[in-house]
Formats: C-alpha cells, sequence, structure tokens
C-alpha cells in the first residue's frame, strides 16, 4: 500500500494591486476627504456667523461668534421623511440676508449704510410674526392676532454700544414667557417715542405669505421688520444653534488678535434660545 504524500502549499501573501502609498500621500487624500466633508456640511448643513451689533443682547452678545443650523427648516415647509427637520416657528432666532430697505424708505445714504447692502449682510433677529398672522405693536407689548404676545420684559440700556446690558428685573417670569426681551428705563417710563413704518399703534400690520415678521431681542438697538418690513423665507439661512468663540471686542480695540487675546470663556457653548 503505497503512503500519499500530502504536500502542504504555503500561501503567499497577494500583492497590491498599485504601490504602495507614501506617508505624504495618506496625509494628503485624508486631507482632501475631510476638506469635502467639511465644505459639503458648511453648504449644506452648518454655517459660522458673527454677531457684529447689539441688537440682540443680552441673548446674543457682540462678538458671539455662532453656528447656524441650515438644514433643520424644511424646503417649502416639507420635511423631509425620517429628518430631523421642521417650519419655521415663533421665538426661532434665525440668521438671514438682509433684505434691504425698500425702494420707498430708502431715502438716504446713511440708511443703506447703516444695514448694510441687499443680500449680502447676515442678520440675525427673532421670530416673532408668521405668514398670515396680525402683528401690532402698542408701546412696549406685541399683539398677534389682536392677543398679546407673551414674553419676558427686562430693562436693559448699554452703557457702551459695545458693552452688555446693564439689567434690571421689572416682573416675574410667567410660565408662557419662553424668552427675554430687553426695553430701556425711557421706554418704559413711556418717554421714549418710537416711529414705526411696520406694525405701529393703531397700523396692524398683516404678513404675507412665505415671509416672517422679525424683531431683535434688545427693542430699543433694534433694526429689524418694524422699519424695513419682513423676512422672505428664501433669504433665511437656518436658526443659530449655539455659540462656538466669543470675544471682548471693546477690549480687544483695533489689535490685530485681540480676538484671541481676549476671549470670553464663559460664552463658549452658550445655547442660543
Amino acid at each position: 500500500m503505497q503512503e500519499e504524500k500530502e504536500t502542504t502549499k504555503k500561501t503567499e501573501p497577494q500583492k497590491p494591486l498599485g504601490p504602495p502609498k507614501s506617508t505624504a500621500r495618506e496625509y494628503l487624500e485624508s486631507f482632501v476627504v475631510t476638506l469635502v466633508m467639511a465644505l459639503f456640511g458648511m453648504t449644506f448643513v452648518l454655517q459660522a456667523v458673527t454677531v457684529p451689533t447689539g441688537s440682540m443682547q443680552n441673548t446674543i452678545l457682540i462678538g458671539d461668534y455662532l453656528l447656524v443650523n441650515k438644514f433643520i427648516f424644511a424646503p417649502g415647509g416639507n420635511p423631509l421623511p425620517f429628518m430631523p427637520q421642521r417650519e419655521i416657528e415663533r421665538g426661532d432666532i434665525i440668521v438671514f440676508k438682509f433684505p434691504g430697505y425698500p425702494k420707498e424708505l430708502a431715502k438716504t445714504p446713511q440708511q443703506q449704510a447703516q444695514a448694510g447692502m441687499p443680500y449680502q449682510t447676515n442678520f440675525v433677529k427673532r421670530v416673532v410674526g408668521l405668514p398670515g398672522e396680525k402683528v401690532e405693536i402698542r408701546g412696549n407689548d406685541v399683539y398677534i392676532n389682536d392677543q398679546i404676545l407673551p414674553e419676558h420684559k427686562i430693562i436693559g440700556d448699554s452703557p457702551s454700544s459695545e458693552a452688555a446690558l446693564k439689567t434690571k428685573e421689572i416682573e416675574p417670569r410667567q410660565p408662557n414667557q419662553n424668552y427675554d426681551v430687553y426695553y430701556s428705563e425711557e421706554a418704559f417710563k413711556g418717554t421714549s417715542l418710537e416711529r414705526y413704518e411696520y406694525a405701529g399703534k393703531g397700523k396692524p400690520f398683516t404678513v404675507p405669505a412665505n415671509s416672517y415678521f422679525v424683531m431683535g431681542d434688545s427693542r430699543n438697538q433694534s433694526l429689524d421688520s418694524r422699519y424695513w418690513g419682513v423676512v422672505s423665507r428664501d433669504l433665511v439661512v437656518g436658526r443659530a444653534m449655539f455659540v462656538y468663540w466669543s470675544c471682548d471686542r471693546a477690549a480687544a480695540g483695533d489689535s490685530m488678535f485681540g480676538c484671541l487675546t481676549h476671549p470670553r470663556l464663559d460664552r463658549i457653548g452658550t445655547m442660543i434660545k
């Protein structure tokens, strides 16, 4: 009986199909992939903006850098299936392209310079009136469809254009008051006279379809829908999420690296609501 000899085949390692990648090439490919993902995110999901004015103080401070969610608002009011999208709601703080003054209101070059060039400047405001609603401002109260809008009012005066408001509580917060708004002491005393182009006392304004009436939380320092009109839905960039960096611009002065050397660490990570 002849013994069968088993031959063991040695498995040879597979050779790579192409030339081996150098370390530099691997780093380059990783960088390109990261860059593409970052560009995709900044284009469709997130955007970073800075706040140059005090119209939203003290909710948002001058020198805050915000991360904006561009994906949350469903285009045309139709959320994509299984996606965390919704329509714009009252109380949302939105970032939008400033639409510019209407031609009949832009009477001086100073007005345009104050607000920035149309469609090129990002504004940050709070949504007050929704499409089809009637808005009227009577003194320090906002009325929506003849019902007073529940807002927690606080006296807030600024010692300078760059500083945060010095605040004083005047009324306890009610359960249905979800955010704070700030009025100057003069406004509460009734000694300041405000003239609005839209939604002033005795001149109720109905918000057009696919548009929003927006106001700043610092009511006496805000250039908003009361003066230049509503925001069209197609100008909305997204919803302000949180502060990812903040610096004290007043302390920094004209220094090139002032925003790095004068950070406000207590503001970083603050959620915007």
